[in-house]
C-alpha cells in the first residue's frame, strides 16, 4: 500500500473487479507456463506475503476488487498454496475485515507466522471509531489455510500509540520476523517505519515501539535472514528513480542494527504506484515476490486497486549484499542459475 496525500487525490483506479477464486481450485499464470509472471490470472492479488511449512510455500495476499470511483477495495485475504513454486492451489479467503469486531474495512497488506503449531496472521485494517485510522490486528488459526479468528479482541497497534506520523494511515504493513533464539519483531509503518519486540504469546508486545530512520523509506517493510546478515527490505521512493515506489534494501549484523543501506533492489512495478515485497526460501533456492499492475482480467485493465503477484529468483552476494532483481515475465518459469553470479 502507499499513501503520500497526492497519491490519495492523484491515484484513482478504473473499472470493476468481477472474477474470482474458487477454494480449492488449481490457479495458473496468465501466461500459461507454470511460475511465468502475473502468477495468478483469476484474480487480481496484491500485497504477497510467503510462507513455508512442511514442504508447501503458502502466499497470502489482498484481493484487489477496486471499482470506477475506488483506489482501492481490499475485502478480504487470499491465500493460495505449492509444493514446486510453479503450480498452485487456491483455498480461497482466510479472513475479511470485519472478522476483527473493532473494525470496518479494508484488508491491507498482511503476513503470516507460524509458532508452536499455530498460525498468526498480523493484518492492516481500518479501526471503528472509537480509534480512527490504519490499525494492525493479529489473528490465529490451527491451520496455514485458516479459518483465521481475532487472538486478542483488540488492536494490536492503534492510531493512537503513533502520534509522529501527520497522517492516519501510518500503522500500516507489518512484518514478523522470528530470530533464531525464538524472538519474534514486528515491524511496520508508512514514511515512519516502527518496530516492536513482540511477547512470546505473539499476540502482545514485549517492549517500547521504537522506530528507524531509513530514508527515502515509505512503507512495507520485509524481513529475512541468510549466513548470518539480517536483510531489511521495504518500498521507498526515490524521485530520480520514479514518482512510483521501488524496492530498496538494508543489511545489519543483528535485528536491531545498525542498518546499511544498500540502495534499490528493482525498479517500480508496470503500472503500478506501489510496490511490496517478500521473500522466502524453498528446497535452497531464494525467491522475490512482488506485484505490479500489467495484467487485465476479463477485460479490465490493471490500476492501483487492481494488481497482480509475479515472482522472481533472488541472489545473495558472497558480501552479503543482494543482486539487482529484474522483473521479467518468464519468472521462475526457467531454471535458476547454478551459481549466485550473474
Amino acid at each position: 500500500m502507499s499513501f503520500t496525500r497526492s497519491s490519495w487525490i492523484s491515484c484513482i483506479a478504473a473499472g470493476l473487479l468481477t472474477a474470482c477464486t474458487s477454494q480449492g481450485m488449481p490457479e495458473s499464470s496468465s501466461h500459461g507456463l507454470p511460475g511465468s509472471n502475473p502468477l495468478f490470472s483469476e484474480v487480481f492479488t496484491a500485497d504477497p506475503a510467503p510462507m513455508v511449512h512442511d514442504g508447501r510455500v503458502y502466499l497470502y495476499v489482498g484481493h484487489d476488487e477496486a471499482g470506477t470511483d475506488q483506489m482501492f477495495n481490499i475485502t478480504e485475504w487470499l491465500v493460495f498454496s505449492s509444493d514446486d513454486m510453479r503450480h498452485w492451489t487456491a483455498h480461497g479467503p482466510v479472513m475479511k475485515p470485519t472478522d476483527f469486531a473493532w473494525a470496518s474495512r479494508d484488508a491491507w497488506a498482511s503476513e503470516v507466522e507460524e509458532k508452536d503449531g499455530r498460525f498468526y496472521l498480523y493484518a492492516t485494517v481500518e479501526h471503528d471509531s472509537t480509534d480512527p485510522g490504519k490499525a494492525i490486528g493479529v489473528a490465529v488459526s490451527d491451520s496455514p489455510t485458516g479459518p483465521f479468528v481475532d487472538a486478542r479482541g483488540s488492536a494490536l497497534i492503534r492510531n493512537s500509540m503513533t502520534k509522529m506520523a501527520a497522517h492516519s494511515w501510518d500503522d500500516i504493513d507489518p512484518t514478523v520476523f522470528q530470530d533464531d533464539d525464538g524472538t519474534a519483531w514486528l515491524y511496520w509503518g508508512n514514511q515512519i517505519l516502527y518496530y516492536a519486540k513482540l511477547a512470546p504469546n505473539m499476540i502482545e508486545l514485549d517492549g517500547p515501539i521504537q522506530t528507524l530512520d531509513l530514508a527515502p523509506y515509505e512503507e512495507g517493510p520485509w524481513i529475512h535472514k541468510h549466513d548470518g546478515t539480517y536483510y531489511l527490505m521495504y518500498a521507498a521512493i526515490d524521485r530520480s528513480v520514479s514518482d512510483n515506489e521501488q524496492i530498496h534494501y538494508a543489511t545489519a549484523p543483528s535485528i536491531t542494527g545498525p542498518w546499511t543501506l544498500r540502495g534499490m533492489l528493482t525498479g517500480p512495478g508496470e503500472n503500478s504506484f506501489t510496490i511490496h515485497p517478500g521473500t522466502v526460501e524453498f528446497e535452497g533456492q531464494w525467491y522475490f515476490f512482488y506485484h505490479d499492475a500489467s495484467q487485465s482480467i476479463d477485460g479490465l485493465e490493471g490500476a492501483i486497486g487492481r494488481r497482480s503477484v509475479r515472482v522472481e529468483y533472488l541472489y545473495h552476494n558472497a558480501d552479503g549484499t543482494l543482486q539487482m532483481v529484474a522483473q521479467t515475465p518468464e519468472g521462475i518459469s526457467i531454471p535458476p542459475r547454478l551459481s549466485s553470479n550473474p
